[in-house]
């Protein structure tokens, strides 16, 4: 027989292609299981026409705050010293004395530096010297005038003799009873009575002369006594008034330099500051000065010129002051007009150059809402406060602002007292949106400090 057969062969050959039946069955099953799963996810919510629903955006919402308030307006201002003073030489010379420990309370009149004087008493004495020679030589004008003028009144004793008997004597030669020497003799003797009258009268000038020249003179060294006994007393520097003082800006032994006139070519030994009572000084925006002058002119009376004032480091206004100047004129580049007030300073707390709050009140107290300045959003010009209505809606509202009190900012007009104000999660909230309320609450805080805003 030529046909072999082989039934092992037949059989392998019927398994292997069993296996990849299967093979292919199981791949088909697989593909229809993914192809399921990704058109329910794909289209499962276009079929049911409703898109996936989110929860809104949680806020917390609060009543506006309401507290009987005062009018105010409130700046930063900065000290300055009522009086200051930089303290120069006014004669020059070594320095040969400091009176002051740096950064010393000194009082009026102590002394803080002394010059060499050596010069100066010098100076002073020879002064004194001439004035003395002055006085002299004038007394001694003055007894010659004197002299002069005893001798004057003696001859016009005598002029008036010898006047009388030379109208007797020719008299007497009209009547014959007398002779013409007679008459020539006494004729004779008025005429020398009259020059010694006349030389009496211009010794007694020239005496005069003599005295006004001394006078003169006595006037000229008296004048170098004064300024000589000027600059002896200007080698004493004293504090013209109470304060602290400064560093000492020469030491012992230097050479300064001074003038009576003051000027750069002096040298600048120290700086005196006044403490107590203190100046702040502060600048009003136009439409502040307005508000302020307004209310000023109400009340009227030193009541209208009464500040409060609060350090960077106090929280309440402890302190009061008088406002006791306010500027002509506004500034123009800043739109601002300056104004101080002067503020007592027993404790000397207060130091020139630090800063301070101001306030001034301007109304009786009246009702106000206050809400937090964060729930302030600004629109262009205009300010709005995000509320919720009984919808869970959020509705804007605009309003018109006031100042800041007790870290919340006061609401003028456009809130009323029962709106629910969102005063935590504002991002979240859109006008027109829906949101979930949640229960919070406003705290009035202090001047300085923020708000408490409790949710």
């Amino acid at each position: 027989m030529n046909e072999a057969v082989n039934p092992t062969g037949r059989d392998q050959k019927a398994g292997k292609e069993g296996v990849i039946v299967w093979r292919g069955l199981g791949i088909v099953v697989v593909v229809f299981v993914l192809g399921a799963l990704i058109f329910k996810l794909l289209f499962s919510d276009k079929a049911s026409g409703q898109p996936a629903a989110s929860a809104p955006p949680v806020v917390s919402v609060s009543e506006p705050l309401q507290r009987e308030l005062t009018s105010r307006l409130q700046f930063l201002g900065q000290f300055s010293a009522v009086d200051q003073v930089e303290l120069r030489a006014q004669v020059g010379g070594t320095l040969t004395r400091i009176g002051f420990k740096d950064g010393d309370l000194v009082k009026a009149g102590d002394v803080l530096f002394e010059i060499d004087q050596t010069q100066y008493q010098i100076k002073l004495s020879q002064a004194t010297a001439q004035s003395e020679r002055a006085q002299t030589q004038a007394d001694k004008a003055r007894a010659q005038v004197e002299r002069a003028r005893a001798q004057v009144e003696k001859e016009r004793v005598r002029l008036e003799l010898a006047s009388r008997e030379l109208t007797r004597a020719q008299t007497l030669q009209k009547t014959d009873a007398g002779t013409i020497e007679n008459v020539e003799q006494r004729s004779a003797e008025h005429q020398s009575a009259q020059a010694a009258l006349n030389e009496a009268e211009a010794a007694a000038r020239e005496a005069e002369a003599v005295v006004r020249e001394s006078a003169a003179v006595g006037h000229e060294a008296d004048a170098m006594v004064r300024d000589a006994r000027f600059d002896l007393d200007h080698c004493r520097i004293t504090a013209p008034f109470s304060g602290r003082i400064g560093t000492h800006l020469v030491s012992v032994g230097n050479l300064i330099s001074g003038n009576r006139g003051g000027g750069s070519s002096t040298t600048l030994l120290a700086t005196l500051v006044s403490l107590s009572p203190i100046y702040l000084n502060f600048d009003m925006s136009e439409s502040d000065y307005l508000n302020f002058q307004r209310e000023r002119a109400r009340q009227k009376g030193a009541a209208a010129n009464k500040v409060e004032v609060s350090l960077s480091d106090e929280e309440n206004f402890s302190r009061q002051g008088t406002l006791n100047f306010i500027d002509n004129t506004l500034d123009r580049s800043s739109g601002t007009i300056h104004a101080r007030a002067i503020v007592p300073n027993a404790n000397l707390l207060l130091t020139p150059g630090a800063f301070g709050r101001v306030r001034l009140d301007l109304t009786a107290p009246t009702q106000a809402l206050l809400v937090p300045d964060a729930s302030v959003i600004a629109d262009q010009s205009d300010h709005m406060v995000l509320t919720v209505g009984s919808d869970d809606i959020v509705k804007p509202k605009a309003v018109q602002l006031g100042e800041l009190r007790g870290g919340l900012r006061v609401i003028r007009s456009g809130l009323g007292l029962h709106d629910r104000v969102i005063i935590g999660g504002i991002v979240a909230a859109a006008p027109g949106a829906k949101v979930s309320p949640q229960a919070g609450m406003i705290s009035f805080g202090t001047d300085q400090n923020r708000s408490a805003v409790q949710q």
